[in-house]
């Protein structure tokens, strides 16, 4: 099945369309057939001694000899044909091969080939050491490795006697071969990222092997044979599907490092208290509900990891220990409440898979599950999707014109997504979630999801939906590594463990907590470096005192008192509008240089102190006030909360009561301290009062409204002949001809494209501009109110003025709208409260008594 997401419209986030069930993914089709022929024909299947023979042949036959080894080291990974090199070396019998005893080969070579190759180094290297088989060096379109073709290895291998280190990481293995247990002389394995469900009992009979890395792959159980690798000193087995440890591990009494992170373990078998030289035990993102206590005495522990697990009890003598770490565990909170007898059963949680750029394929059980691709790409398989479990592969392939068929008015907005095997049913309708942001310059009028079936696109039913902003604090899925730079003068070589700490901020906290002890703080040269699993305020401190909360805390106070300047601008081409700022004194000249351009006004005000999160007030004073009723203004004056990371501005509109015909109005703009937060220490606002008497006044900074040119005579504007206008309903509110007025006046250049969110066609637009071609007021007014009275007795207008003013980002005039809406309706309750004519006017009518046949006694 292959989807892809094409549009002509825009202002959507996000899509859902639903597989209904029984849909089937699409089977193979003739598009894999041009692919395969575009990209050449596959190499004939070949018999191992048929390959070897040809590569030898070829290497009589070529011109160039092979490259000789340098050394006793052949590295052939990065080299096209490195395994015919290496055949065309061994049918040569090269004396120097019987020097080397370190190889290294792809595993995205032919696997004929490959094997091939494998088989003649008992004879050709007797003395190979380390073999190294890796994949990984190719990359498909979004970056991500590809795994190597290396499924099995030949029986021969195992006649390498001095081989110690086998590496055949990131290939296709789904069993262990054969021949690796019976390579005694092992010393390393690596089989990292690789397809294996299991590992072989035979295992445990390599009796020299100290390194065992089989990390990211598919392991449910361990054998209980593991347990007889006596020499065994690594064992790194994360990223698997491991729900529980043999007893058996304990064992391993030479183990000196076990890492078990991002596996499903649930509880550890007490037979750990076995592992007497261990040193290092990773346990982080499992689903640990209880540890055994007997892990606080092994006496070589220097770091216990248990992060991120479900623990909400730990025993005494761990939670105190300083190198176990416990971030992310519900400890303390109580577990949740059963559920009675009687009560429905309990569904068990939708698992969440979140895939690494590295898996191109995950697992579906008859359970479900919900799987968030690394593109983004979301797909929800609901309980009883599949009756047995199976694993789905995915890709997703770039865009190509002759892959996906394009309107002439039609947009792709995503990848095509590719999902493999082809041709399974469903049960129940599965989700696919694609995220894409929306093309500017075209209006949003239809999105669709399209599916590739018989070599033909057809449309899936699709829903929108927009993601909605997360608030609070996140947490990450893992990890995130957090890097601090040293004190200056301080490298990590030479300075003292004991003077560094590490201290933590969590607010609405007013201290800081010394967390050295809690994390793993890593030093290099200029750095230090810790891993946290949210963010928070953090603070690197060096110093000779003993006692650093007491210093951590007064530098903290004197970190919340800031030097601040207080701005008031007038909009160049409308003087009424104004904008007041409060800015910490060092982003002051960058923001009046980004202002200017629109804005003219005094210079700042003098610098002040301020604290964080202290409230202030704005006063118009000298004949000004605030246009327009504001849920932010109290009695005249406009209230600010400051904050240093925040913007602290406000716009607001501004009239006076003088006459603006005769002359302009000088008024001013008074800046007054509200109260202090409670948060903010004594000591600090002791040390502000000791530069001078707290005052509650701050600033005043001048306003002018110039005189209004061209007002002689009464006010009614020129060329407008309109009868009184009431545009409106009862619910939505009226806006009179005077209100009209006052938003044509601020709508400025900004008209064309309010008229166009209204509704009014571009050929209306063109005639309006040409019969007031020389005055930009009259194409505003004659604008507004001929729609206006086109919307006369139509209910719903007001609210298509609001939209098109929010569509046309003039947000500033949309809400002075709806405050003037909601004054009306205000004032309208309050005069038919007041003047009502029924009867019972002063009791509610959802209060009036119920009538009664007896008369009312006076």
């Amino acid at each position: 099945m292959r989807a892809s997401a094409s549009v002509g419209a825009e202002k959507c986030e996000g899509w859902r369309p639903a597989w209904r069930a029984g849909t089937c993914l699409v089977p193979e089709d003739g598009w894999w057939a041009m692919a395969a022929m575009e990209a050449g024909p596959l190499p004939a299947t070949l018999a191992p001694e048929d390959a070897a023979r040809d590569a030898s042949e070829a290497a009589g036959a070529g011109p160039e000899a092979p490259p000789l080894p340098a050394g006793n080291r052949l590295s052939l990974h990065l080299h096209p044909g490195g395994c015919r090199r290496l055949l065309r070396l061994c049918a040569q019998q090269a004396p120097q091969l019987l020097e080397v005893d370190f190889l290294q080969l792809s595993g995205h070579e032919d696997p004929q080939l490959l094997e091939a190759a494998l088989a003649r180094l008992p004879w050709s290297l007797p003395r190979l050491r380390s073999l190294v088989l890796k994949g990984g060096q190719r990359r498909e379109a979004l970056g991500a490795c590809l795994r190597g073709s290396l499924a099995t290895l030949p029986a021969s291998l195992s006649s390498l006697a001095r081989l110690a280190h086998l590496d055949l990481s990131f290939n296709s293995l789904e069993t262990l071969p054969a021949c690796v247990p019976q390579m005694c002389g092992l010393d390393a394995l690596l089989l990292s990222r690789n397809c294996l469900s299991e590992l072989p009992a035979a295992l445990g009979a390599l009796p020299a092997l100290t390194f065992l890395a089989v990390t990211h792959n598919r392991l449910r159980t361990l054998p209980p044979a593991l347990g007889a690798l006596s020499s065994l000193q690594r064992l790194d087995l994360s990223g698997n599907l491991l729900e529980a440890l043999p007893p058996e591990i304990g064992g391993l009494g030479s183990l000196a490092e076990l890492n078990l992170a991002s596996n499903r373990l649930q509880s550890l078998p007490s037979s750990l208290a076995g592992l007497r030289a261990l040193r290092l035990f990773i346990l982080h993102s499992n689903l640990l509900a209880s540890v055994p206590a007997s892990l606080a005495r092994l006496p070589l522990l220097t770091r216990l990891d248990l992060r991120d697990n479900q623990l909400r009890d730990v025993p005494p003598e761990l939670l105190d220990a300083p190198f176990v770490r416990l971030q992310g565990n519900p400890l303390g909170r109580p577990p949740p409440d059963p559920p009675s007898p009687p009560g429905p059963p309990v569904v068990p949680e939708m698992p969440r898979l979140l895939l690494t750029s590295d898996r191109d394929s995950f697992a579906v059980t008859p359970q479900g599950c919900s799987v968030t691709l690394a593109c983004g790409v979301r797909l929800q398989f609901p309980a009883g999707a599949t009756a047995a479990p199976m694993t789905i592969r995915y890709r997703l392939w770039l865009p190509e014109p002759r892959l996906v068929p394009l309107g002439p008015h039609d947009a792709l907005l995503s990848g095509v997504l590719e999902l493999q095997p082809h041709g399974v049913a469903f049960q129940q309708e599965v989700g696919l979630w694609l995220l894409f942001v929306p093309p500017r310059a075209r209006r949003c009028r239809e999105v669709v999801v399209r599916t590739l079936s018989d070599n033909s696109w057809s449309d899936l039913e699709t829903h929108l939906e927009e993601e909605t902003p997360k608030s609070g604090p996140s947490s990450f899925l893992r990890p995130v590594t957090i890097q601090l730079p040293l004190p200056p003068g301080v490298t990590g070589l030479s300075l003292d463990r004991a003077r560094l700490h590490l201290l933590h901020l969590a607010a609405p906290a007013a201290a800081w907590d010394d967390i050295t002890a809690q994390v793993a703080l890593e030093l290099t040269h200029l750095y230090a470096r810790f891993q946290v699993t949210r963010f928070s305020w953090y603070w690197l401190w060096y110093t000779t005192k003993a006692c650093v909360g007491s210093l951590a805390r007064k530098a903290w106070e004197r970190l919340r008192l800031y030097r601040v300047n207080l701005i008031a601008l007038q909009r160049r081409r409308d003087p009424e509008q104004v904008l007041l700022q409060c800015l910490p004194r060092n982003k002051v000249d960058a923001t009046l240089r980004r202002l200017l351009e629109r804005y003219r006004g005094p210079e700042p005000s003098d610098t002040v102190e301020m604290f964080e999160g202290e409230k202030f007030f704005a006063a118009f004073e000298r004949g000004i006030d605030i246009d327009a009723d504001r849920p932010d203004c109290v009695e005249g004056r406009l209230c600010f909360v400051f904050y240093s990371h925040l913007k602290n501005l406000k716009e607001v509109y501004v009239t006076t009561a003088l006459d603006r015909r005769a002359r302009a109005v000088r008024g001013q703009v008074s800046f007054y301290r509200g109260e202090v937060p409670e948060v903010v220490p004594e000591e600090a606002e002791a040390a502000r009062q000791k530069r001078g008497p707290a005052a509650l006044w701050m600033a005043t900074l001048p306003i002018k409204l110039p005189r209004l040119q061209g007002c002689e005579g009464p006010t009614r504007e020129p060329g407008l002949s309109l009868a009184p206008l009431n545009l409106g309903d009862a619910e939505t509110g009226f806006l009179t001809q005077s209100n009209l007025l006052n938003v044509a006046g601020r709508l400025g250049p900004d008209w064309p494209a309010v008229a166009l969110h209204l509704g009014l066609p571009y050929r209306e637009l063109q005639r309006i501009r040409h019969e007031f071609r020389d005055d930009l007021d009259g194409q505003i007014r004659h604008m507004l109110f001929s729609w206006a009275e086109r919307q006369a007795g139509q209910p719903g207008a007001v609210g298509r003025l609001v939209q098109a003013l929010e569509q046309s980002d003039r947000r500033d005039v949309a809400e002075e709208v709806r405050a003037v809406l909601e004054l009306g309706r205000r004032k309208y309750q309050e005069g038919i409260r007041h003047t009502s004519l029924a009867p019972g006017n002063l009791t509610s009518p959802d209060r009036l008594p119920s009538p009664s046949p007896e008369p009312a006694q006076a």
